[in-house]
């Protein structure tokens, strides 16, 4: 899978940008605020239809500006499909497919499969768990599509379920609302019911990639401790042993629905306290270790970049094993790296069928990244 072209009309900084691509390495170089990044955030979010810098779509309209428009040409097997994506402030965003529009814009994922390393991945080991359930969830979707369904069907119903406990709580005056709590059991096995099938996928992508990241941790620092994941559930002492998976086997989401219901009907009395919902993949962690303590607030910060890069290396590790190489996007991290990290990156790096570099200076790309140039000045690319 490879990206033949690029193109953005008022996205971020960019009025017009229009970029031809090949397979191999791109670099893209120029000083710091030059619009760089913002190119691979427009990648990265046709592919995720999420940005790594922002929570929400409004910053990626350029300023005065109503809509945004991503386009953006892949190949894969031989195959091209052109991918165009509307963002506009306030309203629904729309996407196309070869100029045909479609239902949803999450109906263009899978089209384009990238993972991309930035300077901001170095949350994924120092920020809040939030941070690292976004990173499962969105290498879940690159792995399969339909998981955008599953996530958005669960947020749906914990928005809804947590309005209910606050209105249920609200009305209490000692005495049970037969009502709210008949309308609470419903929203309890819709909540099941989404949540287990989400449970089950992070259950299982974290087995899988739990090997990738522990070795490419292992590549980048050989030195330090070993590294490695688990998968902390709110259900705690409700669940199973090993979340009701029998050693060897994959998770089931009919297994996890009755374990799930068991444990909201136990935290019921706390959630109608608290009006909001305690048990769910909302509340859940990734943990990561180095050897027997939590990385976070005991990592270093060169072991902290060293795990960070490891999650995503594994995670392209993980994509090309199982469809095909994802595109590769490393939005200038090597002038944060060491130079064992920096040789490790740029070994997985020149092996990609597609990678694209931003650089503030070219001493900063790896010459074994020293592919097609592009300079990025005053609102202008030129090849060079």
């Amino acid at each position: 899978m490879y990206l033949r072209h690029l193109q953005v009309t008022d996205f971020r900084s960019w009025p017009q940008a229009d970029l031809a691509l090949e397979p191999g390495p791109t670099v893209l170089v120029g000083q710091n605020g030059r619009g760089k990044t913002n190119l691979l955030e427009a990648i990265g979010y046709v592919a995720t239809l999420g940005s790594h810098r922002v929570a929400t779509d409004a910053p990626l309209i350029r300023h005065g500006c109503e809509r945004a428009l991503v386009r953006v040409a892949v190949v894969n097997d031989d195959r091209e499909l052109t991918v165009e994506l509307e963002i506009t402030a306030g309203r629904a965003n729309r996407a196309r497919v070869n100029r045909g529009a479609v239902g949803r814009p999450r109906d263009v994922l899978g089209i384009l499969r990238t993972v991309l390393f930035s300077p901001e991945d170095l949350a994924l080991v120092r920020g809040d768990p939030g941070e690292r359930r976004r990173f499962l969830d969105e290498l879940l979707v690159l792995r399969a599509p339909r998981y955008a369904g599953v996530r958005a069907d669960y947020e749906k119903v914990l928005k809804q379920r947590n309005a209910l406990l606050k209105t249920a709580g609200k009305r209490r005056t000692g005495r049970e609302d037969p009502y709210a709590l008949s309308t609470l059991e419903v929203w309890d096995d819709h909540l099941a019911v989404a949540g287990a099938e989400l449970l089950t996928a992070r259950l299982n992508l974290v087995a899988d990639l739990a090997p990738h990241a522990a070795s490419a941790y292992m590549g980048v620092a050989p030195d330090s401790r070993p590294a490695k994941i688990t998968y902390r559930s709110s259900l705690g002492a409700t669940l199973p042993e090993t979340y009701g998976v029998p050693d060897g086997e994959r998770a089931q989401p009919e297994v996890l629905k009755d374990v799930l219901l068991k444990a909201l009907g136990e935290a019921r009395k706390a959630e109608l306290e608290r009006g909001i919902s305690l048990v769910g993949p909302h509340r859940d962690e990734l943990e990561l270790i180095l050897g027997e303590a939590p990385a976070k607030g005991y990592a270093s910060h060169g072991e902290s970049w060293s795990f960070a890069l490891a999650l995503r290396l594994g995670s392209y590790e993980l994509l090309r094993a199982e469809a095909g190489e994802p595109v590769l996007l490393l939005d200038d991290v090597f002038a944060e790296l060491d130079r064992k990290r920096r040789a490790r990156l740029a070994e997985v790096a020149a092996s990609a069928e597609q990678v694209l570099v931003t650089a503030a200076v070219d001493e900063d790309v790896p010459g074994e990244l020293a592919g097609t140039r592009f300079v990025v000045a005053d609102g202008e690319i030129t090849r060079g």
